[in-house]
């Protein structure tokens, strides 16, 4: 029996409505601001990069806004947690019109691929952008085995 040309359709529209879905799956997860009625930082905040430098690995983290008393960074063995709050208050005096930049608060845990050595690691802050140096330790660092 031949189906009508309107139920076609109409599965057609489905199918691509399911479709926009699953083409919007990653940018959904990768979301770091939340809408509604407030704003709120969700998700993989603050964005990071992780280079490796072949003795040390460089992690760069955009905390925008955060001064170094803000901002919390711990490390044990390969795991890297980051932590902040951002303070937003209506200077006294002042009647708040329109307010996007809330108060909010975040952690972020990173797995690095190998141990760092705590000791010195070093961490900079500079135009909002959180740099931090890691040392690999002994036991992580390649070593060349000579052949007898």
């Amino acid at each position: 029996m031949f189906a009508r040309m309107s139920d076609i359709d109409r599965m057609f529209d489905a199918m691509g409505l399911l479709r926009g879905r699953f083409d919007n799956i990653f940018n959904e997860f990768d979301r770091t601001v939340g809408y509604g009625p407030t704003w709120s930082v969700i998700g993989n905040y603050p964005r990071t990069n992780l280079y490796d430098k072949g003795e040390q690995f460089e992690l760069f983290a955009e905390v925008p806004g955060l001064s170094k008393d803000d901002l919390d960074v711990k490390i044990q063995g390969n795991y890297l947690e980051i932590s902040g709050t951002r303070e937003v208050k209506t200077p006294e005096g002042y009647r708040a019109h329109r307010s996007e930049r809330g108060s909010a608060s975040f952690t972020r845990s990173l797995t690095l691929p190998s141990d760092v050595d705590p000791d010195k690691v070093t961490a900079t802050l500079n135009d909002g952008i959180l740099v931090l140096t890691l040392p690999k330790s002994e036991a992580a660092k390649p070593r060349q085995i000579s052949i007898n």
